[in-house]
């Protein structure tokens, strides 16, 4: 956070921050060090350090020319908490509360195949259970193919251009659904839908880099799969209405689904074109005023402290593509790949369950209108669980520990729906089955952290794309677990599924271990060292990002 104005404080005040820069300058010979948990210190220390506080140390860490921010960016700038605040409060509703629009568009064309089949449509088209777990291998396959491609076409367009486009083209697919009649067009349809969307999670993230700080980033994020959850609750309520026009012009109700869904989503990702601007000083438009957002003084605020908490995002330009040596030098990112690990399978436990769910509902003796209502709790407990425990983990400074609590709450509830009888009470089904699709997700604590380790621009935009591509591999794995020849109570699946949540436990575990270990190392090596030796490590190292000493992993 910046210190105040001089110009506008009171004596009280100016004597607070000189007193905050004699302190400084008392331990000056201790250089800062870049920590990817925003200065809060892994080792138990918690001061704030601005890289740009020491003159000679400054030069290091200063933005490239081509960074569109340049002009803004002022190192002295100084600046109240109140105005930070304030301007926070803006972003969350320019550029937050849009973002999680976008993501309700994304939701709502990629989940209501739930609602379509609490409507019969595996019936009305004569396909099976493993048909439909086909479709749904064939979507996360071409999915996850488009992930890396995506991301690298927004780096170079930028998100700003990019989503859109995803959005039009993947809206026009949704509506054709509307006219599967064979398993071929429900498999082209469903993998068109896939390579489209595929990427829009990553590409909307680095588009959310460039306006908040890495503390920020999380809970902007619970907020972003509040959205996507939160789409399960509207089109509860949409599909409880639109299903009822099964009959009318001939359509099942299903079919009306995709086709009104379909065109809602286009009408968002048409408006997303003219209303995203690119950065925070690129906002002036004739659809968002030639004056733009923000004043001069709110964009000076917004660039450097920006790169006072992440000097690295200063390192490219928002429209500069990948070259194959910044692909392959993020691509070979060791450092990354424990958190890629546990992105294949920690949400394998709870995802058959979610993807059954309206399948299960119906099985157990509820009809369709009763099933599309009673998916809204599970919805709920979700976005609870979802925005408290990525407070939690900012508040306590750990964040993998979210991911081990998840696979505690799910062991019980697994275990009980591999032993419950067959002739169990409906509604002790429906509450475990709701208990589970409610889990604790971790997902945007993961992908903050994903961003944070990985401590430049060129490994940031590789990393969330390849985190999410192996998150929609192990969407692929859980397709497959439920099988037609173990319905309707999935006994074999759920066993399979506490496996691997134990699994899923180790390997949070494991990496916790593995970054404390290699911070450790780390600080060992840079506190022994001189302040002259840190200045001639950082003049001569060919060290980047984080891999450099002087960068500390969270966990």
């Amino acid at each position: 956070m910046g210190v105040l104005d001089t110009k506008d404080i009171s004596d009280q005040t100016k004597k607070s921050v000189e007193d905050i820069s004699e302190s400084s300058s008392s331990s000056s010979t201790d250089l800062p060090v870049i920590k990817a948990q925003n200065g809060a210190n892994a080792f138990g220390g918690s001061k704030v350090t601005d890289v740009f506080e020491d003159a000679d140390l400054a030069q290091f860490y200063e933005p490239c020319a081509e960074y569109e921010g340049r002009h803004r960016f002022d190192p002295t700038a100084q600046w109240t908490e109140k105005e930070e605040k304030q301007l926070v409060r803006k972003l969350d509703l320019r550029i937050c509360a849009w973002c999680c629009l976008m993501f309700f568009a994304l939701q709502l064309d990629r989940g209501n195949i739930a609602q379509a089949l609490s409507d019969n449509m595996l019936d009305d088209l004569g396909f099976s259970t493993n048909n439909y777990n086909t479709g749904q291998t064939i979507f996360y396959l071409c999915f996850l193919c488009a992930e890396l491609p995506s991301q690298l076409i927004s780096k170079w367009l930028g998100p700003d251009n990019w989503i859109p486009i995803q959005m039009v083209c993947w809206s026009i697919v949704a509506i054709c659904q509307c006219r599967i009649n064979s398993l071929t067009s429900f498999y082209v349809t469903r993998g068109l839908l896939g390579l489209i969307e595929g990427g829009f999670i990553p590409d909307v993230i680095l588009y959310l880099t460039y306006f908040y700080k890495t503390k920020e980033l999380p809970v902007r994020l619970s907020y972003f799969w509040t959205a996507y959850n939160f789409t399960g609750v509207i089109s509860a309520f949409l599909a409880f209405g639109i299903l009822r026009l099964r009959g009318h012009n001939g359509w099942e109700g299903w079919r009306w689904l995709f086709a009104l869904e379909g065109g809602l989503t286009a009408c968002i990702g048409i408006i997303s074109y003219f209303y995203l601007p690119p950065s925070p000083t690129q906002t002036a438009s004739w659809f968002r005023g030639k004056d733009g957002w923000f004043s001069e003084r709110e964009e000076v605020i917004m660039v450097t402290r920006i790169l006072r908490d992440d000097p690295s995002k200063g390192d490219m330009h928002n429209r500069q593509y990948l070259t194959l040596g910044n692909f392959w030098s993020a691509l070979k990112d060791y450092d990354m790949w424990p958190i890629y690990l546990i992105g294949i399978c920690w949400l394998i436990p709870s995802q058959p369950m979610s993807n059954y769910l309206t399948l299960t509902l119906r099985s157990i003796g509820f009809d369709t209108f009763q099933t599309n209502l009673l998916v809204i709790p599970s919805n709920f407990i979700f976005i609870a669980q979802l925005i408290f425990w990525t407070w939690v983990s900012e508040k306590i400074n750990q964040r993998l520990i979210i991911g081990i609590i998840n696979c505690i709450w799910l062991f019980p509830l697994l275990i009980a729906l591999k032993v419950i009888p067959d002739d169990a009470n409906q509604w002790v089904r429906f509450v475990l089955a709701t208990l589970v699709t409610g889990h604790i997700y971790a997902h945007a604590v993961l992908v903050a952290l994903t961003s944070r380790n990985a401590g430049t621009v060129r490994t940031r935009t590789v990393a969330s794309a390849i985190y999410n591509m192996f998150v929609q591999a192990g969407s692929i794995i859980s397709s497959n677990i439920y099988r037609t020849d173990d319905k309707p109570y999935y006994r074999k699946g759920n066993t399979v599924l506490i496996a691997i949540n134990a699994f899923a436990m180790c390997l949070f575990i494991a990496t916790i271990f593995y970054y404390k270990t290699k911070n450790a190392r780390r600080e060992a090596i840079w506190s022994k060292m001189t302040k002259e030796e840190r200045k001639q490590y950082l003049s001569t190292t060919k060290d980047e990002g984080n891999k450099r000493l002087d960068f500390r992993f969270i966990y």
